[in-house]
């Protein structure tokens, strides 16, 4: 019955295929707007299990979830099966990485940023360019978060407002700095939205939403796009080779994975990332080694970026709590 979308809207909703990378805040709410939407095949991708301090602010998830120690996108899916078993709703529990890309973002017609760091985001902006699919990103931490839409050939690029990934430990994550429930909310609504108008061939906002919802502050800025940006610009898409981001070891024996950056440089400032991380665990160490101690896990951290996290043996664990912790 709303005008701009229509019967054909609707019908062109329903014929349409969306990818929602990241099950946490952003994507449980993302997701379930799209899903109620009426949109005919989703698809949920995310490597980790819902965990008790999910629930503070992940909508799709309960204790029952906890309990039975199911991963996000088993959760998520059989949750929204609930809210409309007339669509299709696919929950893929895997890393989205350069070998995983197109086996998972492949014939989406829009890719929702439900994820938790800027890499997996830099990676999906080099995918969505160089095969022409529209991508909205979001991000949310603290008290604030921000999105933008992402066309290819018609707009800016995400690289565009990051020309460089920032050092580990500089940017704040939700388990470092917090975050208040109604920003995912507010942020996820306007990706969603922005999906919908897109999907029902609609025209979508331009530039970048900042939103503050402590202090009340909505801005938007432009974007523009460079001819020496590294995607949209010159069409390197970097983050599909195996030589950007991460390299993953399972340490034989010792229940420990280690995670080795592949710029290798000495970025990180120990003062900074201990005043962080000692809000919410232990932290000791030197000026070569930090250790930080939070539940069952021990994490190493070297100047390079360089971890080795004990405690587990599963290499989606160690990915999401270097993302948690670390940060990108």
């Amino acid at each position: 019955m709303f005008n701009p979308i229509g019967k054909q809207g609707q019908r062109r909703l329903r014929d349409s295929k969306a990818v929602v990378v990241g099950c946490g805040a952003l994507g449980s709410r993302v997701s379930q707007e799209i899903v109620r939407s009426g949109c005919g095949y989703v698809r949920l991708i995310d490597r980790d299990f819902v965990e008790l301090s999910n629930l503070q602010r992940q909508v799709l998830f309960t204790e029952e979830d906890v309990r039975k120690n199911l991963p996000k996108a088993v959760a998520a899916r059989e949750r929204l099966k609930e809210i409309n078993s007339e669509i299709e709703i696919e929950g893929i529990v895997d890393d989205l990485n350069f070998a995983t890309a197109e086996k998972y973002l492949s014939g989406a017609n829009v890719i929702l940023d439900g994820t938790d760091n800027l890499e997996v985001r830099m990676l999906i902006n080099d995918y969505a360019w160089k095969n022409r699919i529209p991508y909205i990103y979001g991000a949310a931490v603290s008290s604030y978060g921000n999105t933008m839409n992402i066309i290819p050939g018609k707009t800016a690029c995400l690289r565009c407002l990051y020309p460089t990934l920032p050092p580990p430990g500089e940017i704040d994550t939700c388990d470092t700095a917090g975050v208040i429930s109604p920003v995912p909310g507010v942020i996820a609504s306007v990706e969603a939205a922005e999906a919908i108008k897109l999907l029902t061939g609609n025209e979508l906002r331009k530039g970048l939403l900042y939103a503050d919802l402590w202090s009340g502050r909505f801005e938007s800025f432009e974007v523009k796009s460079s001819e020496k940006c590294r995607c949209c610009g010159m069409e390197e898409f970097e983050f599909l080779t195996p030589d950007k981001g991460k390299k993953i070891t399972t340490l034989c024996g010792r229940n420990a994975v280690q995670i080795t950056r592949a710029d290798g440089e000495e970025k990180i400032n120990f003062v900074e990332l201990k005043e962080k991380l000692s809000r919410i665990g232990r932290v000791e160490g030197n000026r070569f080694i930090m250790k930080f101690i939070s539940e069952k896990y021990e994490i190493s951290i070297f100047k390079n970026g360089r971890a080795i996290i004990q405690g587990t043996d599963d290499v989606n664990k160690a990915r999401s709590l270097y993302s948690r912790f670390i940060g990108e």
